[in-house]
């Protein structure tokens, strides 16, 4: 009987939940979440404790009294103050996750910019990272058009574009000031001008496995209008490319997940062990990476798992034990649409402690998931906390199956809420493939 503790938020780890509980293998799960997660609870988790994920003390506590085989760890918080450093060297319990010095490849925009340039990785834009304001005007000058990170996690709303967010080279200075106020550094970089992708990896340090491209929707409203979020839904195809996405581009994205990987293990001489997930653009001067995180996303993974065929608990075992290579991943060759259920308001001045009815969704089955997020099980009922609240993932033979059934389950959840109910559909995924067309003055586009 295998004890696993999966530390986690979000609807991330009601998803992660649901793969671990969906394996044939005898387990008992055990959960430490920040919320009292109705998923959590229908999955049957032998216990949920509710408490911060990125308070070592409070995770050592319950591992102690858990004992578990291994540890999943869901978001990025936990990873970037060492939970799996402590599990491991104070408890010898081995992680699905990286050690807090690997994790910065999400938790330093800069320490993985200088990891791709070291080690002639591809896919770097123009940047430099600067401590304090000198040289910043006469770089953001040089560049002409610039976004500003912020070096550590801002939980995807930190970065700031110029012509979106900062209008003039005097507001990015201002901008820059304001992190650096902080005893952040800052790192500055091009702005990148097209159409982005998703791909996550399992890796144990030594083997890669990519998995499928996948699409976020980071805008708030239909149409990519309004402030960015967290990620109002995703998609993905049953041919496990994207619409725009050619396998050529998939490839190339595929060889920068090895070679950080690679470049990682060479660099720090530790194996990274947990999800590689790598934000790519297409753009006419070829592939860039925007980002990378040490974890699944959010909603990322919600397209993903529902599809994984093999074994997740096997998955995990090689993750830990080096052994990736021996493991033969499948995913279901299903198009999928992920649509947020978010309280309205949201980001900016979202509702809360609101209730949610979700009588009339239909029942959940191979076509249709619903993973829960940002609510609390109350006595009366499912209550708002004030961030994504609800996931409905349709999978269907077609990407417009898939809309429909993710469409239909999230039009059918009562209360203060809203979803974008165009993500999935043919006119915002034509406006993609034109937009790449464009971008690479070309009819060749492969259109899924």
């Amino acid at each position: 009987m295998l004890k696993i503790l999966l530390i986690g938020k979000s609807g991330r780890v009601d998803c992660i939940a649901d793969a671990l509980y969906r394996s044939p293998r005898e387990k008992q799960i055990f959960s430490l979440s920040e919320v009292n997660n109705p998923g959590l609870i229908e999955k049957s988790a032998e216990d949920i404790a509710i408490g911060k994920t990125d308070d070592i003390e409070f995770v050592l506590n319950y591992a102690r009294k858990v004992k578990p085989d291994f540890a999943v760890i869901g978001p990025e918080e936990p990873l970037e103050v060492g939970v799996v450093d402590a599990l491991i060297d104070q408890l010898g319990i081995p992680c699905v996750g990286p050690r807090k010095t690997l994790a910065r490849l999400e938790s330093s925009k800069s320490f993985t910019r200088h990891l791709l340039e070291k080690y002639s990785i591809p896919g770097n834009p123009a940047y430099k990272e600067f401590k304090n304001l000198d040289g910043i005007k006469e770089y953001i000058t040089e560049l002409g058009e610039f976004v500003v990170k912020p070096d550590g996690l801002t939980g995807g709303k930190g970065v700031k574009v110029f012509g979106e967010h900062l209008m003039s080279i005097d507001d990015g200075l201002q901008y820059c000031a304001e992190i650096l106020s902080d005893g952040n550094s800052v790192v500055i970089e091009e702005k990148l001008v097209g159409e982005e992708f998703s791909l996550q990896a399992f890796c144990d340090g030594k083997h890669v496995v990519n998995t499928i491209p996948i699409q976020d929707h980071k805008r708030a409203y239909n149409g990519d209008t309004g402030p960015n979020t967290g990620g109002m839904g995703t998609y993905s195809c049953e041919d496990h490319l994207l619409p725009f996405l050619s396998a050529e581009y998939v490839k190339e994205a595929s060889e920068i997940n090895n070679a950080v990987a690679n470049a990682l293990r060479e660099e720090l001489k530790e194996d990274y062990k947990g999800i590689i997930y790598g934000g790519f653009m297409i753009t006419k001067n070829g592939l860039r990476l925007i980002e990378y995180n040490a974890r699944f996303g959010d909603p990322e993974v919600i397209n993903l798992l529902p599809l994984l065929e093999t074994d997740f608990i096997s998955i995990c075992e090689a993750i830990i034990n080096g052994t990736l290579d021996q493991v033969p991943v499948s995913f279901r060759k299903k198009a999928t649409v992920c649509k947020y259920i978010v309280p309205k308001g949201y980001p900016s001045n979202p509702e809360k402690d609101e209730y949610i009815i979700m009588d009339d969704v239909p029942p959940q089955s191979d076509n249709l998931r619903v993973f829960y997020g940002a609510v609390n099980q109350k006595p009366g009922g499912l209550q708002l906390i004030g961030s994504r609240a609800v996931a409905c993932v349709g999978i269907g033979d077609t990407l417009k199956d898939a809309e429909q059934l993710a469409e239909n389950a999230a039009s059918n959840i009562k209360g203060p809420v809203r979803h974008r109910t165009d993500i999935g559909t043919e006119p915002l995924i034509q406006k993609r493939i034109n937009h790449v067309r464009a971008i690479l003055n070309t009819n060749n586009v492969a259109v899924g």
